[in-house]
Order: C-alpha cells, then sequence, then structure tokens
C-alpha cells in the first residue's frame, strides 16, 4: 500500500472517531413542541404572551393561548390542560396558589416583574378635590353612584373589593361592584374624565392607562390590596412536572423577565389596535439585546442553536 493512502485510512479513521464520540444536540419530547398558555384577557399579560410566542415560534415550537378567566386558567393548570401561566400576581393571588401548591399542581419558574401596582384609583382632578384615601369615598358616595369599576368576573381583585364590601369597611356596604372587561372599564374612564365626572375603579401599572390618563391611586387598601398601593410582583408559573419534561423549553420562561417600561409601551401598541405579536416582534427588532440573554443555552425544538434561530426569524 502507498504510503499516502495508508495516511488518508489513518486519517479517515481519525474523522469517523472523532464524529462518534461528538456530542449530539438533544431535541425535546415531542410532547412540548405545543406550549399551551393562558390570557385572563388582561392586555399586560396578552403583550407578555406576545413576547413569548414570537421568541418560542423562532425555536420552532407551537405556542398555544387560550384565553381563560383566573379561576378557570388555574383550574386548567391542576388538570393538566395549561402548562404556563406568566400572569400570577402576588399577593392578590395568593388564595388560589395556596388551593393549587396544597395539591401540589403549579411550580413558581421564575419571577418575570417587579415594582407593579394594583389598587383602586381615580381621576387626579378628584385626588386634587380631596379624594386620596379609600376613606374619603363614602363622603362622596352619590357623586360616585354608589360604583366601584372592576375587570372580569372572577378576577382576585373584585374578589377584594367584594369582601371590603360585604365588610362595611370605610362604610362603602351600600356600594356596588360593577364588573366588565378591561377595556369596558377603561371606556368609563374615559367618559368620566372627559367631563369631569366622578369614577373609583381598578387601576394598575405596567398600564398604558398610566400615561393615558392623569389618575392617583388610593391609600388606605392595605388590608386588601396589600402595602405600597397594592405592591406587586408577578411570576411565572408551570403545571407541576412541566418544567422537568421540557427542561429547554422551561429554561428560556426562567430566563424570561420585563420591567414596566417595556409593558407599558407593548400594551399601549396593543390597545392601538397593532396585532400583539406584531408589536413583539418590531420591539424585539428594536432591542436585540433582550435576546442575549433570554436564549443563552437554549435551543430549538430540535436542538440547534436558539439565538440564531431566532434572530433569523426576525430578520436580524
Amino acid at each position: 500500500m502507498k504510503k499516502d493512502s495508508v495516511f488518508a485510512s489513518f486519517a479517515l479513521g481519525i474523522i469517523l472517531s472523532l464524529a462518534g464520540t461528538a456530542p449530539t444536540l438533544a431535541a425535546e419530547d415531542e410532547a412540548c413542541r405545543v406550549i399551551r398558555m393562558s390570557d385572563p384577557g388582561w392586555t399586560d399579560i396578552t403583550a407578555t404572551n406576545a413576547v413569548a410566542s414570537v421568541l418560542l415560534e423562532g425555536l420552532d415550537y407551537e405556542p398555544d393561548i387560550k384565553t381563560l378567566s383566573v379561576p378557570i386558567g388555574y383550574e386548567s393548570m391542576k388538570n393538566k390542560e395549561i402548562d404556563v401561566f406568566l400572569g400570577n400576581w402576588m399577593p392578590a393571588q395568593n388564595a388560589f396558589i395556596e388551593d393549587l401548591k396544597k395539591v401540589n399542581a403549579v411550580e413558581i419558574v421564575n419571577r418575570n416583574l417587579d415594582g407593579a401596582k394594583f389598587t383602586l384609583a381615580v381621576p387626579s382632578y378628584l385626588a386634587e378635590a380631596g379624594i386620596k384615601d379609600f376613606s374619603d369615598l363614602q363622603k362622596h358616595g352619590d357623586a360616585f353612584e354608589h360604583l366601584i369599576y372592576g375587570i372580569e368576573a372572577g378576577a382576585p381583585a373584585n374578589a377584594n373589593i367584594q369582601k371590603m364590601i360585604e365588610a362595611n369597611d370605610f362604610g362603602l356596604g351600600d356600594w356596588q361592584l360593577l364588573e366588565s372587561s378591561e377595556q369596558a372599564m377603561l371606556s368609563q374612564v374615559d367618559r368620566a374624565a372627559a367631563k369631569k365626572g366622578f369614577i373609583v375603579f381598578l387601576a394598575w401599572a405596567p398600564h398604558p392607562m398610566n400615561n393615558r390618563f392623569e389618575i392617583t391611586y388610593l391609600s388606605g387598601g392595605d388590608a386588601y390590596f396589600g402595602p405600597n398601593y397594592g405592591g406587586a410582583e408577578v411570576y411565572t408559573l408551570a403545571r407541576t412536572g412541566w418544567t422537568k419534561m421540557c427542561p429547554n423549553a422551561a429554561a428560556l420562561f426562567k430566563k424570561l423577565s420585563f420591567d414596566i417600561g417595556v409593558e407599558n409601551t407593548l400594551m399601549g401598541k396593543i390597545l392601538e389596535g397593532e396585532d400583539p405579536k406584531d408589536a413583539a416582534a418590531a420591539w424585539l427588532n428594536e432591542h436585540p439585546q433582550s435576546l442575549e440573554n433570554w436564549l443563552a443555552g437554549v435551543t430549538t425544538f430540535d436542538g440547534r442553536p436558539g439565538l440564531d434561530s431566532v434572530k433569523a426569524s426576525l430578520g436580524l
């Protein structure tokens, strides 16, 4: 055998040996391809779900978002019909979480937002007139028509308001909670503000309502909404066992977090009529540095480098 032929055979043997020992990229279990998430109809969760969806699609997963009230959404997690929820507002939803923990139904994946707040508010012109605390409401009950505007039925914040009314706290025993959608509630605020009328309603941050209206959060509601004007943290939850079954997708959700400014921007675009995923994709194009943090160590569904795949899907 010629010398060069011997060398070629030796080299080929080394190459084949290295190929046999090289690590292979691990694909996610097929059951993980579709990721079921819930949205209670809140614009902030619509926004964060949209960001997650754009990232997941870039990683070749299939996000499946279902619009479910908070109680139904949590029941669906308990029944293993929902995998991930990005909207666990704490401490407002503490009762739900305690019930789910008792049956080991959910895992806390990540704190995706801090600095949030959630309590009753009035337009600032009413605060300037002296309505700054829960205890100030009853003095002007007739002007308010004894109504507090809430969000959708089943929301924990509504339940807190109803408890307050039933306990006749702050003298509000003859008041009524008017439950409606977020958008319907804000439409009422818009109408009242246009004529400097009286209205008290659930308000929270992040939300573009804080930019759209001049509002003042009421003090005094600590027993029902917590201190610091209902100061809150928002957590990502997964149904028990999902993070172990789908560790790669879970790695994304463990890193995915936001801030008040980001959510205000995205929510504003959505409320202006922009498609949520289009708004999310546009924001990601403008802030590609976020991808580096969120996708570190995350692969596509079939094991390819995740950052490269998402950037390609966004045209970066």
